[in-house]
């Protein structure tokens, strides 16, 4: 646990930080490292561990330029620096084992495999060897970040450039420095965030900024080698600095996926490193928050792989729990959210009109996959955007036919009725082929057109019989869905007992048990907001439950106060707090694991507390 740096907002494995040190530096941020080691240097390097022959000697030099630089420096420890070629267990019997005692804030080079000993900040070892070549890069990083400390400030040196600054913060990292771009400047080479260009190369230049607006492409090439060296200097340094406060604001936004998605297109080896990142679905899922504010912009391929979809397609296959109903009614997607809403979808529900009680409609959607109807209003299937041309691409159908798949194989139904044309009909008939299951078809080449929709209507009418359900008992399984959704199979159950009553107009809901409130519908993110009542359920479940000592928290709860967190808590979930003093309820501002390991930050946004007497 660090006492030097405190993450203040997160974006998936992305996040926003500061540096206590001195004047508080925010993160990520561009390290200059023509003033490493200047005097009031915020980070200083120590040097290489070659050059010294005892702990003694280390630590007299570590105090000595401790007392020179004051406690306002991060000093980086000495190192022994391998090229990475060397083998691991070479380097580990020719490492020294230093206990080196020094006051202030340190960080440490990482080396795969070491114990982590609770530095203020690693540094990834040999990160600008590995530029080309995703797999290493990436599996160092993933070793790194699962083994230190979550509030421990990442450092991967001389690899960035404008075309991966983006990637490298949002893959985890924290501080970058500008080496790579010095070194290019004095090789006449034109850094932009679209990809680097030989100043021979260029009619103009593509940059307006205080370095650029000076001079033309023209007359930098007829100017004076060192001249020209610096004007390159300046100009490559200011588009870092301007990518890292873009990113940063995508960050604030919510949005850094979406601008990755198509930054890492100015390289291959950045398109294989969010491919790797993706496969590593654990580490970007447990960082990813449960709901964003903003549109999820689903543009390309790599959408299908993002960690909010898989983990919806996920819940749906394992925590959702279907409403009673002997008939499965398959639709496709609209372009309006929620789906309900649509021009379309009102048409689909008044052709199936009051039989809707006998069935269940799910929605047939890429990137998705399968959206039940109660599951509508729920992050991401109501907050995203995608392309819309007519075609589907052979990974499309096959993602949303898996999700079909599963979802069949675990949940039957006495008839099953598609009211879907194009592409979502070929993932029908590909389900229908795998399963052996009958699937009736009722579009007849426009869905909403009136012959179209009089077949809905006689089909569903037809085997509209058995279970049936009336509006309340409708609305009850829709809160049930989203409480097993939210908080696992079973939380449907505890938070609406068969003696609950729903109060309020779609979609703002109420549930109450006599008169005691203990869910209300937040409709903005289709997710369950709990009362205090509600709270003392989930607690008596232990499912996103928070343990405190004896103390009543005020306004927000610090991840120093926690001692025990469900590993199952996500940034913004809905989580109970228990304590010997304290029952509350609040949002996660990071993840159970993260709370449990952190000494700094805000670990949940409380909204009601209750003191135990």
């Amino acid at each position: 646990m660090t006492r030097y740096f405190e993450v203040l907002q997160r974006d998936g494995a992305a996040r926003i930080g500061k540096m206590l040190i001195g004047e508080t530096k925010q993160t990520p941020f561009i390290l200059d490292t023509q003033t490493l080691n200047s005097k009031n240097s915020l980070i200083v390097d120590a040097g290489s561990l070659w050059e010294l022959d005892s702990c003694e000697e280390a630590e007299k030099e570590l105090n000595r330029i401790r007392d020179e630089n004051g406690e306002d420096s991060l000093i980086i420890l000495p190192q022994q620096s391998y090229p990475p070629e060397v083998a691991e267990d070479i380097k580990n019997k020719a490492a020294s084992k230093l206990d080196l005692n020094i006051r202030g804030a340190t960080g440490i080079v990482y080396r795969p495999g070491c114990k982590p000993d609770g530095r203020d900040m690693y540094i990834l070892e040999g990160a600008g060897c590995f530029e080309n070549n995703a797999r290493q890069f990436f599996n160092n990083l993933l070793d790194l970040k699962k083994n230190v400390s979550p509030d421990s400030a990442v450092y991967a040196p001389n690899i960035c450039l404008p075309e991966n600054l983006a990637m490298l913060v949002y893959l985890g990292i924290d501080i970058l420095d500008n080496t790579r771009a010095l070194v290019a400047a004095h090789s006449d080479m034109y850094l932009t965030t679209a990809g680097r260009f030989y100043l021979d190369s260029l009619a103009e230049l593509p940059c307006r900024c205080e370095a650029c607006a000076c001079t033309s492409a023209a007359e930098l090439k007829e100017m004076e080698k060192r001249k020209r060296a610096k004007i390159l200097e300046r100009h490559n340094i200011n588009t870092l600095e301007a990518e890292i406060s873009l990113v940063k604001e995508k960050i604030r936004a919510g949005m850094l996926r979406e601008y990755v998605e198509g930054q890492c297109r100015t390289r291959p080896w950045l398109t294989a490193l969010l491919r790797l990142a993706d496969d590593e679905y654990d580490y970007l899922e447990e960082r990813s928050p449960i709901a964003r504010s903003n549109e999820m912009l689903a543009n390309s391929s790599e959408s299908l792989t993002r960690a909010e979809i898989r983990r919806f397609a996920e819940r749906v296959q394992e925590r959702y729990t279907p409403p009673r109903a002997d008939v499965l009614v398959l639709l496709p997607c609209s372009a309006k959210k929620p789906y309900s809403t649509s021009n379309s979808h009102w048409k689909f529900i008044n052709a199936i009109g009051n039989n809707r009680r006998y069935v269940h409609e799910m929605i047939i959607t890429s990137p998705i996959g399968i959206v039940p109807r109660e599951l509508e209003l729920t992050y991401p299937a109501a907050h995203y955007d995608t392309a819309v041309t007519g075609y589907w691409d052979a990974e499309e159908k096959e993602w949303v036919a898996g999700c079909l798949e599963r979802y069949l194989q675990k949940n039957n139904y006495g008839t099953i009725i598609a009211h879907v044309e194009d592409a979502y009909k070929q993932i029908c008939e590909i389900v229908s082929e795998r399963l052996g299951t009958e699937i009736i078809f009722t579009s007849t080449g426009n869905v909403t057109s009136p012959d179209s929709l009089k077949k809905l209507k006689e089909e569903v009418s037809k085997y509209s019989t058995g279970r049936t359900r009336n509006v309340e008992e409708r609305k009850k399984d829709m809160m049930r869905c989203l409480a097993d959704y939210q908080f696992g199979k079973g939380a449907g159950e505890l938070l609406v007992p068969e003696n609950s009553i729903i109060k309020g107009p779609f979609p703002k809901y109420q549930i109450f048990v006599g008169k005691k409130q203990l869910v209300t519908l937040i409709p903005q993110y289709g997710t369950l907001a709990l009362t205090i009542a509600g709270a003392e359920i989930m607690i008596s479940s232990r499912r996103y439950v928070v343990k405190i000592d004896d103390f009543v928290p005020r306004g927000s709860l610090l991840a120093p106060g926690v001692t025990k967190a469900d590993p199952l808590i996500r940034p913004g979930d809905e989580v109970f707090v228990s304590g010997e003093k304290a029952t509350c309820v609040g949002r996660a501002a990071m993840s159970g694991t993260e709370m449990q390991e952190s000494g700094r930050g805000v670990a949940i946004d409380l909204r009601h507390v209750k003191k135990v007497e």
